[in-house]
């Protein structure tokens, strides 16, 4: 498997491994994070713009997809009941699916990120128990919760290099 951006003629199979995901975390017993809603397709169109979607890919196929976003993330800047590990400059994975087809979408993610960067962010509902369990198997250290844009909160967690 590998990573790529994505472009616009990916939109329908991202749409596709959302929908996946998005059914999938309603029957895992996450049915609020995201419900049939989010990510919109908007969005989507938006992250492909400004270069922020990528797809990981199995052969030619796109089985996942992730938002990874440089930079200061708004919803970062409070951390409640904890701490970042530090404040150096951080990368963020948004919107990571699977299409539930092949094993390892998020590891291969995770892999490609740290390849690139040292720092990287990333936060989960309280209730997407496996993501919570996925983010921990890979190094990422609980800091705390942030409260995203509508106000709920998220754990988040933080991967360091050094």
């Amino acid at each position: 498997m590998y990573v790529r951006k994505a472009n616009v003629e990916d939109l329908n199979e991202i749409m596709d491994i959302y929908k996946a995901a998005q059914d999938f975390m309603i029957e895992s017993g996450n049915p609020t994070q995201w419900g049939h809603s989010y990510p919109s397709r908007d969005l989507i169109k938006q992250d492909i713009a400004d270069g922020t979607c990528h797809v990981i890919c199995k052969g030619d196929t796109p089985h996942g997809v992730f938002a990874l976003l440089d930079g200061d993330e708004p919803t970062y800047e409070y951390i409640e009941n904890g701490q970042w590990l530090n404040d150096d400059m951080y990368v963020t994975i948004h919107r990571i699916a699977s299409d539930g087809k092949v094993g390892e979408i998020f590891n291969c993610a995770v892999r490609y990120c740290k390849s690139l960067w040292e720092n990287i962010r990333i936060d989960t509902h309280k209730s997407n128990l496996i993501m919570q369990k996925l983010i921990e198997k890979n190094g990422f250290q609980r800091c705390g919760t942030i409260y995203v844009r509508d106000k709920s909160p998220r754990i988040a967690y933080h991967w360091c290099a050094k």
